[in-house]
């Protein structure tokens, strides 16, 4: 039991992985009590709390931090909090890459800021000038090209460099309110968990982007005609794309790329997102002449009603896509859905297998609803058809309820649930069916 406890802990600590903050240096807040170290600063002198000098503008809060930049410290003298303590451990991600800090300084010069991990790997600083003295201004940190490096994750450290450069007097610096962007509202929420694994045979997958798998060449993850931007990252150090300012992604394999899926049965993609509904997943084929508009080109989309914020596994046989022709000279997929033009959606393991080789029965789409996630002591499930079991499997494989029903609506309690992530596989009467991950409360 101590054991299942411990595995337990330890899986629900990975996914709670969280920055505290904003770091506001306020008696009841975050940063005023924690255990700072100054460094490469002659003396040395500590970090001081005090009392905002200006209390006006942009920045009315009671108390501030206090670094005196001295003529005889390094130009990159600073401050950094104590590994693994105050600031927690967690992912830089696409939703909290951008970081606003406020500072109040006696002269124009750099300010710096980094991440570190409890080995010490830097995310590298990041340098950004204040405009004006002896009033507040906020300055933003920019570090989405970070986002694919390791040092993006498991880090616990951050680090502040407020007079970054050489200097012929005592610079006073106040620093206040740093804000990770997920925790003032300029960006889209985004998954804390790493998607699922596929656990196909290799043999029986081709793999446009999947980590557990060699990928084929793909010419574009978004094509000129796109209106999209993807970004690369990694979550939980897998390999995940994001795209913003959605309203249709194209996804090209082009001339000698383009694929044969004469001998595959499904379409797998797994997606993430907090405010797009539907979600839409078109394949082309360019016919056997290979040419786009060379008269036999086809396509056929599906649209689908996500969970919001959390990872939607789709296995959908390619018989659904009843538009297309051909599956020899396949060339492109489209992703689109609504909001159009902000729309943000991660993206994860699109990828074609064959079900003949893997040696399981796969559920295709069926459109299945849960409410609310996370939850707390009732799961609603609903479904086009009627529902004819559900299961809920803990992080550790193991079964720990089982619902049979024959309804398009399910209410199931979960009070005897304790708090984490959960597996809910979903059957209905026609056979087909999906799997969600949960968070209870």
């Amino acid at each position: 039991m101590r054991l299942l406890f411990t595995l337990l802990l330890a899986f629900s600590t990975q996914l709670l992985l969280a920055q505290a903050g904003p770091i506001d240096f306020e008696p009841n807040g975050f940063g005023a009590n924690w255990a700072w170290t100054t460094f490469e600063n002659g003396p040395n002198a500590p970090l001081e709390i005090i009392a905002n000098p200006n209390p006006s503008g942009i920045n009315t809060s009671s108390t501030v931090s206090k670094f005196v930049a001295l003529v005889n410290g390094a130009p990159w003298a600073g401050f950094e909090s104590v590994h693994g303590q105050g600031i927690g451990i967690f992912n830089l991600t696409a939703a909290n890459c951008q970081i606003k800090m406020m500072v109040y300084k006696s002269v124009i010069s750099n300010v710096g800021l980094k991440f570190a991990t409890p080995s010490g790997a830097s995310s590298g600083e990041i340098l950004v000038s204040n405009t004006v003295v002896n009033q507040w201004e906020e300055l933003t940190f920019n570090f989405t090209n970070v986002l694919s490096n390791p040092t993006s994750t498991g880090i616990d450290q951050i680090i502040i460099f407020p007079d970054f450069g050489q200097r012929s007097d005592n610079n006073i610096c106040y620093i206040d309110n740093i804000k990770f962007s997920n925790q003032d509202g300029s960006q889209s929420a985004a998954p804390m968990v790493a998607a699922p694994t596929p656990t196909y045979p290799v043999a029986a997958v081709i793999s446009m982007f999947s980590n557990p798998y060699t990928n084929v060449s793909v010419d574009t993850w978004q094509a000129p005609w796109s209106s999209a931007q993807v970004t690369d990252l990694q979550i939980q150090g897998n390999d995940t794309k994001r795209y913003s300012a959605m309203n249709f992604a194209g996804i090209e394999v082009l001339g000698g790329n383009q694929l044969d899926l004469t001998n595959m049965t499904h379409f797998r993609i797994d997606y993430w997102t907090a405010n797009m509904n539907p979600f839409k997943v078109k394949l082309v084929d360019f016919g056997n002449n290979g040419q786009y508009a060379g008269g036999d080109d086809s396509e056929s989309e599906l649209s689908f009603q996500p969970v919001a914020q959390t990872w939607n596994t789709l296995e959908i046989p390619l018989t659904q896509f009843t538009g297309l022709n051909s599956l020899s000279h396949f060339s492109q997929l489209i992703l689109s859905g609504e909001p159009a033009g902000t729309g943000v959606v991660f993206v994860d393991n699109v990828l074609f297998f064959d079900e003949s080789q893997t040696g399981i029965e796969t559920t295709a789409v069926n459109p299945v609803l849960l409410a609310p996630n996370p939850c707390d002591d009732v799961l609603q499930i609903k479904g086009k058809e009627p529902i004819s079991s559900i299961e809920i499997y803990n992080a550790l494989g193991q079964q720990l309820l089982s619902v049979t029903c024959n309804q398009n609506e399910v209410s199931v309690p979960t009070t005897q649930l304790t708090s984490g992530i959960y597996m809910v596989k979903i059957k209905t009467q026609n056979g087909l069916g999906q799997q969600f991950k949960i968070q209870k409360n």
